[in-house]
């Protein structure tokens, strides 16, 4: 008998908070499951498909801009650690 676990292919998720003038992008993990066991270059490459996915349904211009520069920033940081 074969047993197949089905796990989400995103394990981080993405929303933006805050007021106009302090807008932050915060990130929760998907129930996954190996979530302890996921390194530094995953989670930035998580962060990345998150910022993307919401930025893609994002039709406020400020959270466009703010999910952009997060983009960059975490790219910036995943070339810092390869």
């Amino acid at each position: 008998m074969n047993i197949v676990g089905i796990e989400v292919p995103f394990i981080i998720e993405a929303k933006t908070t805050g007021l106009k003038k302090r807008r932050n992008v915060t990130y929760s993990l998907v129930d996954a499951y190996h979530t302890t066991c996921i390194d530094k270059k995953d989670i930035i490459l998580g962060q990345i498909q998150a910022c993307e996915r919401l930025l893609k349904y994002t039709r406020d211009r400020l959270d466009q801009i703010i999910l952009e520069k997060e983009v960059a920033d975490l790219k910036l940081m995943l070339d810092f650690i390869e």
